[in-house]
């Protein structure tokens, strides 16, 4: 009885110790390399490889088209689209220097006094910005809170993407814009 119980005990050391009973537990804990296609936070920016559970990727990642396996033509892909993001973002940045520095002068009739006989409004300055200054920027991007009704200078913020750095020693992008007399 106790030689049996001996031989059992030495049948257990072994099958504990044998590399190909445990083999299969790794998958549990595989990691997947995958391509960010957008940034998220507490795991990468767009391009990045990173390695995420199968599960995650599967469900979350993939579905929502946050990320891409890393497959070489994946990884094509998002370079030639972080090329093309660079190249938007210079533009973007020598056009906001140039917005910041210009000075975009109107000419408008005055009724009496220093009162405008018709109102500047935000479509207005969007279209001379575009004919003085040849750049094109949407309504949504100047803040203008009612319209200019006066003759004089005046600094109308602008609200471009936080991708484009703010001026040195500035809070905000302006555009400076001086109504003259015509």
């Amino acid at each position: 009885m106790a030689a049996a119980r001996a031989a059992l005990r030495l049948q257990r050391q072994s099958l504990a110790a044998n590399p190909f009973l445990f083999s299969g537990h790794g998958l549990r804990y595989r990691k997947l390399e995958v391509i960010l296609t957008t940034t998220i936070d507490k795991l990468g920016k767009t391009g990045d490889v990173v390695k995420v559970a199968p599960g995650h990727f599967r469900n979350h990642l993939m579905p929502k088209m946050l990320a891409v396996p890393n497959l070489d033509k994946f990884a094509i892909l998002v370079r030639e689209q972080r090329k093309l993001q660079e190249e938007r973002l210079k533009q973007y940045q020598a056009a906001a220097k140039r917005l910041d520095n210009a000075l975009l002068v109107l000419r408008r009739f005055i009724s009496t006094g220093n009162e405008l006989r018709t109102p500047v409004t935000k479509d207005e300055i969007v279209s001379e910005v575009a004919r003085q200054l040849n750049i094109t920027i949407h309504p949504e991007n100047l803040h203008l809170q009612s319209p200019l009704a006066s003759l004089g200078e005046f600094e109308l913020p602008l609200r471009l993407p936080q991708d484009i750095p703010r001026p040195e020693g500035k809070l905000q992008w302006t555009l400076k814009v001086k109504i003259r007399r015509k």
